[in-house]
């Protein structure tokens, strides 16, 4: 199954241990889904995980990097003419409507449902569900 991730789910996946963001974060890298990402979507996971300030464990950014730049699906995504609340969020639909993937994402209004372009956009746990019921 085909997954794009919004940054929140990374870093709450990698932060928190325990919770659906971290389970989601864990069947990717586990290569139980196929995450697609384009450089858009790779930079700002980069910026955001090499912040100093977020409590990571030492090297886990880093191993997640590596394995999207190693295993992550590359997408070359045409332009959507959607409005989203926050500009920066249209890579992240815009590789998913491509790629005919699932957009997991923390913030669901942020992804509302008239801009979306056909796109499923799922809660992590909304999306845990979907999976457990899919095998």
């Amino acid at each position: 199954m085909k997954v794009v991730l919004d940054t929140n789910v990374v870093v709450s996946g990698l932060m928190t241990p325990a919770g659906p963001c971290s389970q989601v974060v864990d069947f990717v890298v586990g290569g139980r889904l196929q995450v697609c990402v384009d450089a858009r979507v790779l930079t700002e996971y980069e910026a955001v995980l090499r912040r100093p300030e977020l409590p990571f464990l030492p090297g886990q950014p880093d191993d997640f990097l590596d394995y999207i730049y190693s295993f992550g699906e590359p997408v070359t995504p045409a332009p959507l003419s959607v409005i989203l609340p926050h500009a920066d969020d249209r890579p992240f639909l815009e590789v998913a409507h491509e790629a005919g993937a699932i957009l997991v994402t923390g913030n669901l209004r942020d992804f509302p449902k008239h801009a979306r372009a056909g796109v499923t956009v799922l809660s992590p746990r909304e999306f845990l569900d979907l999976l457990a019921r899919s095998l």
